[in-house]
């Protein structure tokens, strides 16, 4: 299905420009629709999902017919319709939630981890030990166990025979870095070796901590890249904050990110390499693990 995040981007400028083809201002607008200025601006910036009714009485109201009524009822339809991460509601946690979303119709993704296992990779007991992680930093946005179900859920949608393509640079940082159990790092990097080996859809590249990065400066966080089928759905990028996520639109910037990104690759092991790398780590993180160190 079509991302209905990516779709509310598309109906908010269509109907943006209907508005201001009509010198209308959105207090205007509001009041032909008997809608608040809030509710009209919070559609032009897909802020909310679109109530189908009131898109019809918009375009009605405003004479819009033939081609480009079928356009906007079509943008509309998607930017309204419902996916299985709906169901969670926001036990799942709204960075998930986005994630969810976008993944749901994307083409291509690529992601740059610095500070994480990608999150559609994770066993079970890897998504235990951070959410404990996440515990120490204060009171959760989510529930551990839905968040845990929809995480599973999202691995299931990616691997799906018609799913996206997907590429992730993993930082060697995290595999020093984050206080995870060893023995669950060692589970988490085979568990992420057999998936990536089983699916041809599926890349990893590892980034040596002594790589050095040419062309630029080095990332300040990290980020993932998503492409989309349709021309009309615009590349976005999403960059990871303490926080939460910051939703990256506008073309200049997104292209910044896909220049660090594939400088990051450039810099980073083959795919063969990596896996081969990642599989002894794994087995020093298993002998670090039984001789308890």
């Amino acid at each position: 299905m079509p991302s209905p995040y990516v779709r509310r981007r598309r109906l908010a400028a269509e109907l943006r420009k209907l508005r201001e083809e009509r010198g209308m201002t959105a207090e205007e607008l509001g009041q032909v629709l008997f809608h608040s200025r809030t509710k009209i601006t919070r559609l032009e910036n897909a802020q909310v999902r679109p109530n189908l009714n009131d898109i019809v009485d918009l375009l009605e109201r405003l004479d819009v017919t033939g081609a480009r009524y079928d356009k906007i009822f079509r943008l509309a339809r998607d930017a309204a319709a419902k996916g299985w991460w709906d169901r969670f509601g926001n036990s799942m946690g709204p960075r998930q939630r986005l994630a969810a979303d976008l993944e749901s119709g994307a083409e291509t993704i690529r992601s740059y981890d610095q500070t994480s296992i990608p999150g559609v990779l994770q066993t079970p007991e890897f998504i235990t030990a951070i959410v404990e992680l996440d515990q120490c930093q204060g009171p959760l946005e989510y529930r551990p166990d839905r968040m845990a179900d929809a995480r599973l859920r999202r691995q299931q949608e990616l691997l799906r025979k018609d799913g996206p393509s997907y590429e992730a640079i993993l930082d060697e940082y995290v595999l020093h870095r984050l206080a995870v159990p060893p023995k669950v790092m060692a589970a988490q990097l085979k568990h992420m070796l057999q998936v990536v080996s089983e699916h041809e859809r599926l890349t990893l590249h590892l980034l040596p901590y002594n790589a050095r990065i040419l062309g630029g400066l080095l990332p300040k966080s990290s980020f993932f890249l998503y492409t989309f089928p349709e021309p009309g759905d615009t590349p976005l990028a999403v960059v990871d904050t303490v926080t939460s996520d910051l939703l990256v639109t506008k073309r200049r910037e997104v292209m910044r990110y896909m220049g660090v990104y594939n400088r990051l690759r450039e810099a980073a092991l083959s795919p063969e390499a990596s896996l081969t790398y990642l599989e002894q780590a794994a087995d020093r993180l298993t002998d670090a693990a039984g001789s308890g160190v």
